[in-house]
């Protein structure tokens, strides 16, 4: 595992943060948070940061290469930089998938292979692709600085679990960055807020969601069911977008600017507009260096519906070795094109249209979160089935919901909606309004901060989701 939370937070950032401080020019800041970087990657992955440091530098290699002698070998270099990148993430990721699914298949016995997943190589695999690409197109220049590829992949903030940066978004920021004390400050608020929306709801909502999800399926019924399913949909979105808020907060206290990964996706209308919203830099990146290459939209109906499901494939796919992610692809896949082919669903009344949407997600997160296929289906059953209404089954769910379960749920039902950027459009009308609001926001953020912190002392790990991915 990468660095525990008290450590991270009482040792490795502010070591990191007052070294950065005190080391003067932009070059020795680099290479500051290059070594750091590396140094809180190797903690938990001592081995496979020699992996990450191979990736580096390859890419950096493949870089130069499609420049060489005028980009004559540009189409060479490209093929190998894509089939480096995607072997590495093939052997390490899916080895073991494919492995099991041909012993299914075939009634096979070959043995896994017992590979661990390295954290974040889904992340920084593909920031590493997005770099050579957009240099094969002529969008940036192969960099001869290894220095700066290097920090680019693995820069401590979102080496682990993104957003996907693409290099154009941060190349000026590598060699010009000056963050203000005002910067440092809202990016120190922004990584309170992710860090509580992690601690706070995140891991509550986990308690419940993982103690109902073992249940067998004879002790299910549609009240732990819809429990199960709706906890686990509140962890996932404040998990993932905890962690996207403090990687971009922190970001902030450096320097640099990542783009935002989430828009409220839980007050979408459509699945359209849900995953216009929802892990956004990963919907850009496919959109952009594979649906985009492979047409788009431009060939067809039927091409444009097969693009679609590919991408929505390579969508689950890309979450993780298993085949109810891919599952949970294609069902979004799928909505998209029912979509497509049915536009008064973009287009129904407002309460309507987020209920719809509301409930094909619940439901499409119910395979990302079951172990088997077969569990995922006996969870969707029970969601709209009435049996089983024993003290027993019934009792499961009562032991969950304790004052802080309730206390995170509704936080978190509230925190889904654009309730804070509402607040802050009504304060930036005035600006004393806006100068009490910043004011504010300081004491909150320290004793969230502090709160966190004994939750964190006097919990058990609990990692983020996307660490596995």
């Amino acid at each position: 595992m990468v660095f525990s939370s008290l450590t991270f937070l009482c040792i490795f950032l502010p070591a990191v943060f007052g070294l950065y401080l005190l080391v003067p020019g932009i070059r020795a800041k680099n290479v500051l948070l290059v070594v750091f970087s590396f140094l809180f990657y190797a903690y938990g992955e001592p081995v496979y940061v020699l992996l990450m440091l191979a990736s580096t530098l390859c890419n950096y290699l493949f870089g130069l290469w499609i420049e060489w002698r005028g980009g004559r070998f540009r189409k060479a270099a490209l093929l190998t930089a894509v089939l480096f990148n995607l072997g590495l993430l093939g052997v390490f990721k899916y080895t073991d998938m494919v492995i099991g699914s041909v012993n299914a298949l075939l009634q096979t016995e070959f043995a896994l292979t017992g590979i661990e997943l390295p954290i974040g190589i889904s992340f920084y695999t593909f920031q590493a692709l997005s770099y050579v690409i957009d240099v094969y197109r002529g969008e940036v220049k192969a960099q001869k600085n290894y220095l700066h590829i290097a920090l680019y992949i693995s820069l401590f903030p979102q080496l682990i679990a993104g957003p996907i940066v693409k290099y154009h978004d941060v190349e000026a920021q590598i060699t010009d960055r000056h963050p203000s004390r005002g910067t440092v400050a809202a990016g120190l608020r922004r990584f309170i807020a992710g860090l509580s929306k992690k601690v706070l709801i995140a891991n509550t909502m986990a308690v419940a969601a993982d103690a109902l999800y073992v249940l067998p399926a004879d002790q299910l019924n549609t009240l732990s069911a819809w429990t199960a399913a709706g906890a686990y949909m509140l962890q996932i979105y404040f998990d993932f977008s905890g962690y996207s808020d403090m990687a971009i907060g922190l970001g902030h206290m450096f320097g640099f600017t990542f783009p935002e990964n989430f828009n409220y996706p839980y007050s979408a209308r459509s699945m359209q507009d849900f995953w216009r919203r929802w892990h956004i830099s990963l919907t850009t990146w496919f959109r952009e260096y594979l649906y985009i290459p492979l047409g788009g939209n431009r060939r067809g109906r039927l091409r444009t519906s097969i693009n679609r499901l590919v991408v929505f494939f390579c969508t689950g796919l890309w979450h993780g070795p298993a085949w109810t992610f891919v599952i949970w692809g294609l069902y979004n896949g799928g909505f998209l094109l029912l979509e497509g082919a049915v536009p008064r669903l973009q287009k129904l009344p407002r309460l309507t249209g987020h209920a719809y949407t509301l409930l094909a997600v619940l439901t499409g997160f119910i395979f990302f979160r079951a172990e088997t296929l077969s569990q995922g289906a006996s969870m969707i059953a029970q969601l709209f089935t009435a049996g089983n209404w024993s003290v027993r089954a019934v009792g499961y769910v009562f032991e969950q919901l304790s004052p802080t379960f309730i206390t995170a749920l509704v936080a978190g039902i509230i925190l889904s909606a654009p309730v804070l950027r509402i607040v802050g459009a009504w304060a930036g009308r005035r600006p004393q309004r806006a100068r009490a609001l910043t004011a504010a926001s300081y004491p909150l953020s320290i004793l969230l901060l502090l709160v966190c912190m004994m939750t964190l002392s006097s919990g058990t790990y609990n990692p983020f989701i996307y660490f596995r991915f």
